[in-house]
């Protein structure tokens, strides 16, 4: 049975989205492209950049401020996990996870690179994890949040959120307390093989393009012939941000996303960057609870420990029906290419 979380901690995490998405609109009216990108230190699974320094540090004080009440664990992408409880004058650091409390893992901006640009939003993405007594995994996780960083230019952000039992979509505007609009968040259960949509391959590390490409071809070959998928309306998108890739997928403007690098990187021996799963698991857990099918590329069950250094690919799908024509032609086209690239 699902445990819910706690009204006060949900409470507790939108407030963190509102002051994340504030302190990011404060750096980009503050500072250029180039200061933004500036590297300013590099974390327990990524590089972390200017843009990302202030809500990092927001983070760390939201995870000390609730520690004083109950125990808590944060993972994040700069320090992994920090397992903290409340002390007799002040928060003590703690063992490990064991503790009763809750485990939140958190990006605090997916997307750095676009939202710098001004090319697109990023995300804030939150999985939560009930109390365990063992180190927790993507199957443990009981919700995600995934919160819009908006660019300067927009005036209109989303959330999504599967925290409680019924998963929701709110529009907000800048500046305004109240959404706009608030409805259940529910991907569609048809598939018009002839219908517009975007069917993306993410093809972010350039060694491993060809490979890729060579995939994307012979999938949309195969899905026409077996599915009539009418070509001309199989668009694709790159959006460097695996939180605003699922939000997409989990809004019914994607019909697939796959992001394979991992797999690529361990089995056809391409190296190349990875995400890690403080970038995937609460936008994961928010698709799966919209509707989406979220599997391994190879077609597997989709799990991996919940950490700052472990590389996750996944594939989502946009409803099962998409999962059911589409899933096992990813799998068998990965496999032939890897199999192309190991002789």
């Amino acid at each position: 049975m699902r445990r819910e979380l706690p009204t006060e901690l949900r409470r507790e995490l939108l407030a963190l989205c509102d002051e994340l998405r504030a302190l990011a609109s404060k750096s980009l009216a503050r500072s250029s492209r180039a200061a933004l990108l500036r590297i300013a230190a590099h974390g327990a699974g990524d590089v972390t950049f200017a843009l990302d320094v202030p809500c990092e540090r927001a983070v760390e004080r939201w995870h000390a401020r609730l520690a004083r009440r109950a125990p808590l664990s944060v993972l994040t992408e700069e320090t992994g996990w920090r397992h903290l409880g409340p002390g007799r004058s002040r928060v003590r650091e703690l063992a490990d996870g064991d503790h009763g409390g809750w485990s939140i893992v958190i990006d605090p901006i997916d997307g750095t690179r676009n939202l710098a640009a001004g090319l697109r939003s990023a995300w804030t993405a939150i999985a939560v994890v009930p109390p365990l007594a063992r180190a927790p995994r993507f199957a443990d996780v009981s919700g995600g949040l995934l919160s819009e960083l908006p660019t300067s230019a927009m005036h209109r952000w989303r959330r999504l959120s599967s925290l409680a039992q019924r998963p929701t979509l709110e529009l907000h505007e800048i500046g305004r307390a109240r959404p706009l609009e608030r409805r259940p968040l529910r991907v569609s259960s048809s598939f018009d093989p002839r219908a517009p949509g975007y069917w993306s391959f993410f093809r972010y590390t350039p060694a491993q393009r060809p490979l890729l490409a060579a995939v994307e071809a012979r999938f949309f070959e195969r899905m026409r012939r077996a599915h009539a998928l009418e070509l001309r309306c199989a668009f694709d998108d790159q959006y460097i941000s695996n939180a605003g890739q699922l939000a997409l997928l989990s809004l019914g403007a994607y019909r697939m996303i796959v992001d394979a690098r991992a797999l690529v990187a361990e089995r056809a021996r391409i190296p190349g960057t990875s995400s890690k799963p403080y970038d995937v698991a609460g936008a994961l857990a928010v698709a799966r609870a919209a509707g989406c099918v979220v599997a391994a590329p190879d077609g597997a069950a989709l799990d991996f420990p919940l950490d700052a250094t472990t590389p996750v690919s996944f594939a989502g799908y946009g409803n099962a029906r998409i999962a059911r024509a589409a899933r096992p032609l990813v799998a068998d086209e990965l496999a032939r290419a890897i199999r192309a690239a190991q002789r």
